[in-house]
């Protein structure tokens, strides 16, 4: 499926906060006193670690909502593998903008690109099975829909994007409501048109909520013999999720189970920058 950048509308305010946050009430201080306010620079982005880019959007509207007299050209689109010292984007405009636009863009640019690049690494582990790795909402506050984006540019999936999407009953939510069929049955009491899924720990758990019906189910810290058994137990009724630790090293055992999704929280939650660079060229 190709990658569908984000509308403007979404990343914008997102962009416009960041700014705000380092500018605060003066403004780039720094910049105003040392550059002169009519110089003008070109600045390269580039790679200085091997990864898989996501973010150059965001990372466009840093420098142009400091000043839009900035251009951007892009070498490499979002998705895209790079080496080491591959040069990912040149930005020209006046020195000042450049300078005060860098480090949010730098910022945006890395970090979504860091996502992008272990989500790859965990697609890569199981491509060839029929798992695909997904994420979960365990991202940064304020910048889900920025990660969520930046997982389907390393090739996985979006799981729900907030708690309004699906009904999604933890194991919380069963010791709550009384256990497995009471949640169950409360749940699809509350509408029809809201896929339903549930997490269950344990093999006898899973039949019970089988005998029940239900859209998809969350296999949680099953090893890959426990869950190729589940996947028997399911036989194509429901969709089968695996999460629980996965790592790029167990990606592949896990996936080899049948699983059709693996969803790993740390791609977003803990995923680290991948390394990349702002280097001045030359005077425009």
């Amino acid at each position: 499926m190709p990658l569908v950048s984000l509308p403007r509308v979404i990343v914008e305010p997102i962009v416009r906060n960041a700014l705000a946050e380092d500018l605060g009430l003066a403004g780039d201080i720094t910049s105003a006193a040392v550059i002169p306010g009519d110089h003008r620079s070109t600045v390269v982005m580039a790679a200085r670690q091997p990864g898989v880019i996501a973010g150059l959007d965001a990372a466009e509207l840093a420098f142009q909502l400091v000043d839009p007299a900035i251009t951007m050209t892009r070498h490499v689109n979002d998705g895209a593998a790079v080496e080491a010292g591959e040069v990912i984007a040149t930005i020209s405009g006046p020195s000042r903008g450049l300078l005060t636009g860098e480090r949010t863009a730098l910022n945006f640019l890395s970090h979504l690109s860091g996502i992008a690049t272990v989500t790859a690494s965990i697609a890569r582990a199981i491509a060839g099975t029929r798992a695909s790795v997904a994420c979960t909402r365990k991202t940064t506050p304020g910048l889900r829909a920025l990660e969520k984006y930046a997982v389907r540019a390393g090739g996985g999936m979006n799981h729900r994007f907030a708690l309004h999407d699906a009904i999604l009953i933890k194991d919380n939510h069963i010791a709550i409501a009384g256990g497995t069929r009471e949640a169950l049955r409360r749940a699809k009491a509350a509408g029809h048109m809201v896929k339903i899924e549930i997490e269950v720990d344990t093999l006898s758990q899973l039949r019970e909520v089988m005998e029940e019906g239900v859209d998809a189910v969350l296999l949680d810290n099953m090893g890959p013999e426990q869950l190729r058994e589940a996947v028997g137990i399911v036989a194509g009724r429901a969709i089968t999720e695996a999460s629980g630790r996965i790592t790029p090293e167990t990606a592949a055992a896990i996936a080899a189970s049948g699983v059709d999704l693996i969803s790993v929280g740390w791609i977003t939650h803990s995923a680290p920058i991948l390394d990349i660079g702002l280097d001045f060229r030359s005077e425009a």
